[in-house]
């Protein structure tokens, strides 16, 4: 047997003031006078203190991200060629991205699309990715994607919602600071937490489970308990930790039902990743039992009303891509049902999840 050879995010710095490391973090980076950074943030902080603290330089580059949809294959290729022709030839020597889930996402694609040609579509799959990224850093600002940790960048393409998996993805550092996440919005901040809670429920109940996932997603979720029912003082350092082990939990094991089904309903209906996560998992009794009680319990404590019946409207054409998006994540299945998962996940099983939506 074969044993995975995963890569882990090398440099990590955590705690409260962090952020401003930054500079010093780039500056190693920094050899010629010519060398320039690529910040891309979140454009939610361009009218916030966060602008001033960047420590970008004359030469540098800082584009506002627009995330007010799922990243896309498109988008992603537009702000590389954007980073290429500033650049006239010559590559960043880092790439920064800050902000949530989106912007990290962002941040590991454009870096790995300025040293591997081609559009971000081709490489939509499991390690397809060739060369190493341009040096990349990650700082979230709202917890529970995991994506800090992730070995992957999410983008919905042309025909499918997928991410770019690979080693190479990973970040070279990340800031953690849990300061940055103060202010979110409450919806944001609850369904953003859900995803890490629902990464370490996929995990623990999986297939692929072992003690190294089981390990980083016990611990991940007991952060999140403490987090969303009992309300702890260091609630924002806790939820940063956990987001960042959840995502560790899964890259050692993988995801499963709802994760599968939510990347449906994000490409067909166009649902942020934390609330179509959200929306998927509360109808999974049947896979998740325990998992889904102690999610309605987060739900009613927090005031958080799900939207209901979300697919009863869609037409024929519409549910079947969603089917075909769905079925589509094989090791996700894999991990729900073991090698034989497509003699469960069938298109009626698929489809009578989705009308319990």
């Amino acid at each position: 047997m074969k044993h995975r050879n995963f890569k882990t995010v090398p440099r990590m710095i955590f705690g409260r003031g962090s952020f401003d490391q930054l500079d010093d973090v780039l500056t190693e980076e920094r050899q010629k006078p010519d060398d320039f950074v690529v910040f891309l943030v979140d454009e939610v902080h361009k009218d916030k203190p966060l602008k001033e603290r960047l420590p970008n330089q004359a030469q540098d580059l800082v584009i506002w991200l627009d995330v007010t949809d799922e990243p896309k294959t498109t988008y992603v290729d537009a702000l590389t060629e954007q980073v290429q022709a500033f650049g006239k030839g010559k590559n960043p020597v880092s790439v920064v991205g800050i902000g949530g889930g989106s912007s990290l996402d962002i941040g590991k694609a454009v870096a790995l699309l300025l040293t591997n040609p081609g559009g971000a579509a081709s490489y939509q799959g499991w390690d397809l990715i060739k060369n190493p990224a341009v040096h990349h850093v990650g700082i979230p600002t709202i917890s529970g994607t995991g994506a800090e940790a992730s070995r992957t960048t999410v983008l919905t393409g042309p025909d499918k919602k997928l991410g770019m998996n690979s080693d190479h993805t990973v970040f070279d550092q990340i800031i953690m600071d849990p300061d940055l996440i103060a202010g979110v919005p409450k919806d944001q901040w609850f369904y953003t937490g859900m995803d890490c809670y629902i990464h370490n429920v996929e995990a623990l109940n999986g297939t692929y489970i072992n003690e190294f996932a089981r390990a980083f997603g016990e611990k991940s979720s007991e952060l999140c308990h403490q987090v969303f029912l009992e309300d702890h003082p260091d609630s924002d350092e806790k939820l940063m930790m956990a987001s960042y082990m959840g995502g560790q939990s899964i890259a050692y094991s993988q995801v499963g039902a709802c994760h599968a089904l939510s990347y449906g309903l994000s490409y067909v209906m166009g649902y942020h990743h934390g609330i179509g996560n959200c929306i998927a998992f509360n109808a999974l009794d049947d896979f998740y039992p325990e998992g889904v009680k102690t999610f309605r319990k987060m739900l009613d404590k927090h005031n958080i009303t799900l939207p209901k019946n979300v697919c009863k409207d869609l037409t024929d054409a519409e549910m079947d891509k969603m089917i075909q998006v769905s079925s589509g994540m094989a090791p996700l299945w894999d991990n729900v049902y073991g090698p034989d998962w497509k003699e469960k996940v069938t298109p009626e099983l698929l489809r009578s999840l989705y009308l319990k939506m």
